[in-house]
């Protein structure tokens, strides 16, 4: 009988353990569950802050609003460039205006100012072809900045309109004749899949040496050295039948501001 009872008290003891062991096991099981959670989820967050690129020194720079849109841009970035007009870009879709991006056009201008001193004398009265022209030919850096407002807008939307205009720029600079290879090579690489939602930035940027890239969302995702190309992208917004005639005219005035 004492043999019995300490059987079973025995056997006892033992499941108590393993319950013990078992339930320790879960509640472990579940902490790392739960961890891994929260490191899955902080690096989606990451994911998304970096997706949408735009950096977070950015956010203590004062920053001004394009009217029409809302959209705010930084005065300054963090490589030194200026804020010197801001625009929208539309689209007529069955008789109505959509806004498709708004945009902010940046440039150097340190750089602008010694190229436009070394240009004119003098200032001019007021914002003409010839001081457009000059910042178009030269490769002082310039940037602009695109930030989508329409939220149902696809990559595959964005490369045949910026084909578009580039083709057609091309064109008027290369005294009639198109160049398909050319104007392929700023959007063309880019895939189509890439995701793309109201607020989401694409940046092209012309460097010194005639070289253009693109960022999408923080990814560089094109570069082509090519003075014609660089040219003609900067034309659609600075040439004489400009995209938004009003960023046009305030990114001359700031350039007679520079005198």
């Amino acid at each position: 009988m004492a043999n019995m009872v300490e059987d079973v008290t025995s056997k006892t003891e033992k499941l108590d353990v393993d319950e013990a062991k078992s339930t320790d096991g879960q509640v472990e099981n579940e902490a790392n569950k739960m961890k891994n959670e929260l490191v899955v989820d902080e690096q989606n967050n990451k994911s998304l802050d970096e997706a949408e690129a735009i950096p977070k020194e950015e956010e203590k720079v004062a920053q001004e609003i394009e009217p029409k849109s809302g959209v705010s841009f930084p005065v300054k970035l963090a490589d030194g460039m200026q804020l010197n007009a801001l625009g929208i870009r539309k689209k007529t879709l069955l008789g109505l205006g959509i806004k498709i991006y708004s945009f902010g056009l940046y440039g150097n201008n340190e750089k602008l100012k010694e190229l436009l001193k070394s240009k004119f004398q003098t200032a001019p009265a007021k914002p003409t072809k010839e001081l457009f022209q000059v910042v178009i030919d030269s490769d002082v850096e310039l940037m602009l900045r695109m930030v989508i407002v329409y939220g149902s807008l696809t990559m595959s939307m964005v490369k045949k309109n910026v084909d578009e205009g580039i083709g057609a720029s091309i064109k008027k600079l290369n005294g009639g004749k198109k160049d398909d290879e050319l104007t392929n090579r700023v959007m063309g690489p880019i895939s189509d899949s890439i995701k793309l939602s109201a607020g989401s930035v694409i940046e092209v940027t012309k460097y010194p040496g005639y070289t253009l890239e693109t960022k999408v969302k923080g990814e560089v995702v094109s570069k082509a050295e090519s003075e014609l190309l660089c040219r003609a992208y900067f034309h659609m917004y600075l040439g004489d039948d400009p995209f938004d005639k009003e960023a046009r005219e305030k990114f001359g005035m700031s350039l007679l501001s520079l005198f």
